[in-house]
């Protein structure tokens, strides 16, 4: 393959005039086939738009980085062949002053040229979160009465970040107006090395008096330094052009040539011998990395051979690098079906993390739940590896947005808490105002089962927002222990009053022991009568020692059994004085469960004396006088005794109750 025929599928840029085609095919093998040199792509990805002042009220622009021109150095043209592909950074999990940090940090530590694409996620990621800040801030706004127009928005946050950006901005078009000048200058020199060589060739003088001004163009021209990548085959093909038709002018005098061919050829041996060497190397990347070096230095520092041997030489230097070649492409080629099958892989984790967000119920727990899934999901994603190169951009912005969609959903479904926590907190308020408006109050008998429906109601309505939540409780806390300690400071009082009750009835029980009827029945009645009033009127005793009142009925029934009295008429005295208890514990539970047991037996008693009136009927052609008949009139007669207690029963309690 000739020399021209490498340089055009490299750069179709034309070299100068005077080259012709077959004088570049002298120069064949400069510039060897199987290292291509990637034509330059001068074209600039152009990051979103944002301004380098505060934020439009609409959106949360992205900066632009467009003052200096990015250019590539002819270095790049090695770099681009060895270049190791490093998985990307995912920023999409950080919070805007984390994001802040880490540019700050990239900006700060690193080469500037070779942190476009972080930073531009970093700017994307930023810019995301801010632009959901602005309309939440927004939102606000107008809810609260505001006109869209009047609408700005910044923060110390946003600040923060536009100083990081311009630093960056400031140092990246530094570096690369820097650089370009650099380049400049370098093809400035390099031009007027070729300059010089045209001119040595034009002069006067013989060609063996230049051959010292050549070696020391050659010198100049290894120390050089790079140029444009896009001018490079023009201006490495021209050099060597115009070089070699010195040596081939070198005819006056061929043991300055034939020396200068002689050394080339050892040099050349000797990078072929190397090349030979690493074809054996297990580890490709390593021998791939040094063939870079030693093809640069095949082109830049060693001059021609001997044109009789020139194309020998290219060969077997050609057959040295294609065996190294081929064991890269093997290599890369199993390496390809691990990488498509790591692609296979991280596109399974990309369903698992959308699966994760569909299934995720609208609770706390179970968002927090399926961070921690996507969490683990996304560890693994950055353990698998590689994908083939032509899908790596593509499985990296499926995986970002579906990681950018989980957490959208997330944060929408904790806005929405977030308002329904304002919601309960107005709520909680009108609880607080509730206790307070109560706190003071005397009648406590209303006053407890109040609080105790706000207290139920409180814990019923839910979390309010962390920033008011201490203070809240606070004001809640302290209006119900307000209350509470007054209930409570009145309950000790009660509570030593009825100690002093309980030594009281005690007593008087004690003293039952002792009583003597007269034998008059009107008389025992009322003396019964009256130690029940003062019974009464003691009052109420300590909770664990209400059984005193079951000693005292123990009692009653003992004086009523010595006495000749009326059942009816002392079951009616035993009851006065159980709902005299009952009332006596305000406890208006235990009335109405009272009366509704008491209801209920009438309607049974009722029920039972129509059943026994209806079998009867069954014995109307029977004698009265008949045992079974007699027996069943008996039943009726005792069934209405029971009712007639019951319903007087039933009017006591009312009386009890009415007050």
């Amino acid at each position: 393959m000739s020399d021209q025929e490498n340089s055009t599928q490299e750069d179709n840029t034309p070299i100068e005039k005077s080259v012709t085609t077959k004088q570049a095919t002298q120069s064949q093998e400069e510039t060897p086939k199987e290292i291509p040199v990637k034509k330059a792509d001068t074209s600039e990805e152009k990051p979103s738009k944002v301004a380098n002042s505060e934020p439009e009220v609409q959106t949360a622009p992205t900066p632009e980085i467009s003052e200096e021109q990015e250019v590539e150095s002819s270095d790049a043209i090695e770099q681009s062949e060895t270049v190791v592909e490093i998985e990307p950074t995912d920023y999409s999990n950080l919070n805007k002053t984390e994001l802040i940090n880490a540019f700050e940090n990239l900006v700060n530590n690193s080469a500037i040229e070779s942190i476009k694409d972080e930073a531009e996620e970093i700017i994307t990621e930023f810019n995301n979160l801010f632009q959901e800040e602005l309309t939440q801030k927004k939102e606000d706004f107008l809810a609260q009465g505001g006109n869209s127009i009047d609408f700005h928005y910044t923060s110390p946050e946003k600040k923060a970040f536009s100083d990081v950006f311009n630093d960056y901005k400031t140092k990246r078009n530094a570096h690369f107006k820097k650089l370009k000048q650099d380049l400049d200058g370098n093809l400035e020199v390099r031009n007027l090395l070729i300059e010089e060589i045209k001119s040595l060739l034009d002069s006067e003088k013989s060609v063996n008096s230049n051959y010292k001004k050549i070696k020391d163009i050659q010198d100049r021209w290894k120390q050089a330094g790079a140029i444009p990548r896009d001018k490079y085959n023009t201006v490495w093909n021209n050099y060597h052009h115009y070089m070699e038709t010195y040596y081939d002018a070198l005819q006056l005098d061929r043991e300055f040539r034939d020396l200068d061919f002689k050394h080339n050829l050892e040099e050349k041996q000797k990078l072929i011998a190397r090349t030979q060497e690493l074809a054996k190397e297990t580890n490709i990347d390593k021998a791939f990395r040094e063939l870079q070096l030693i093809h640069r230095r095949w082109k830049e520092e060693i001059g021609p051979v001997a044109r009789e041997i020139r194309e020998e030489i290219w060969e077997t230097f050609s057959a040295a690098t294609k065996i190294i070649h081929d064991k890269k492409m093997l290599a890369e080629a199993a390496l390809e079906e691990t990488f498509i099958e790591n692609f296979s892989i991280k596109k399974e984790l990309i369903g698992l993390i959308n699966k994760v967000q569909e299934e995720t119920k609208s609770s706390h727990a179970a968002w927090q739940n399926a961070m921690k899934q996507v969490q683990e999901i996304r560890d693994v994603f950055f353990t698998v590896g590689r994908v083939p190169k032509d899908k790596n951009k593509e499985i990296w912005a499926t995986f970002k947005d579906t990681t950018r969609s989980f957490n959208k959903a997330k944060n929408d479904f904790y806005k929405h808490q977030k308002n329904a926590q304002y919601g309960n907190l107005e709520q909680k308020r009108k609880l607080i105002k509730l206790a307070q408006d109560n706190k003071d109050t005397e009648d406590f008998e209303k006053a407890t089962p109040l609080f105790k429906k706000i207290q139920h109601d409180w814990r019923e309505i839910g979390h309010v927002p962390r920033k008011d939540s201490d203070a809240i409780w606070k004001e809640f806390k302290a209006a119900c222990n307000h209350y509470f300690d007054r209930l409570h400071a009145l309950k000790d009082q009660e509570n030593k009053d009825e100690v002093v009750n309980l030594e009281q009835k005690q007593a008087l029980l004690e003293s039952m022991k002792t009583i003597s009827l007269s034998g008059d029945h009107k008389q025992d009645i009322q003396t019964i009568k009256a130690t029940i009033t003062q019974w009464k009127t003691i009052g109420r005793v300590p909770f664990k020692k209400k059984s005193i009142d079951q000693k005292f009925n123990k009692a009653l029934d003992t004086l009523f059994n010595t006495l000749d009295l009326d059942k009816k008429e002392a079951e009616l005295i035993k009851f006065e004085n159980k709902l005299n208890a009952m009332a006596s514990d305000d406890d208006t539970r235990k009335l109405q469960n009272e009366q509704f047991f008491i209801g209920k037996k009438i309607d049974e008693t009722k029920s039972e004396i129509l059943q026994l009136e209806n079998n009867l009927q069954f014995f109307k052609h029977v004698a009265k006088d008949n045992p079974l008949v007699k027996d069943v009139y008996k039943n009726i007669d005792n069934h209405k005794e029971q009712l007639a207690l019951w319903k007087e029963k039933l009017v006591k309690i009312k009386a009890i109750q009415n007050g």
